[in-house]
């Protein structure tokens, strides 16, 4: 799992049958202490989130494990975090 942070949302008038009535939403993930990527990826929300939230992700087949079915997913956010501490950060 990876902290990341919601930068916007995707419409998709045709998708996957297993993913109708999910949101898809684009988002950074963290690489630094309170330090977020330019890298953007479409995760799918399974828990409501929204822009500018931070929220934690997960990948590969925990992400379809989110959905409760095997839906074609490879990240999906599953948490929307409220606070983080984070006391050691390695340094490059």
């Amino acid at each position: 799992m990876q902290i990341a942070k919601v930068v916007g949302h995707v419409v998709s008038t045709q998708k996957d049958a297993k993913l109708i009535g999910y949101k898809l939403l684009t988002v950074v993930p963290m690489i630094q202490n309170g330090v977020f990527g330019d890298a953007v990826s479409v995760a799918v929300d399974v828990v409501g989130a929204g822009t500018g939230e931070v929220v934690l992700i997960a990948t590969g087949s925990a992400a379809r494990c989110a959905l409760d079915k095997q839906a074609p997913v490879d990240l999906a956010i599953v948490g929307i975090l409220d606070t983080t501490e984070i006391d050691w950060f390695p340094s490059p």
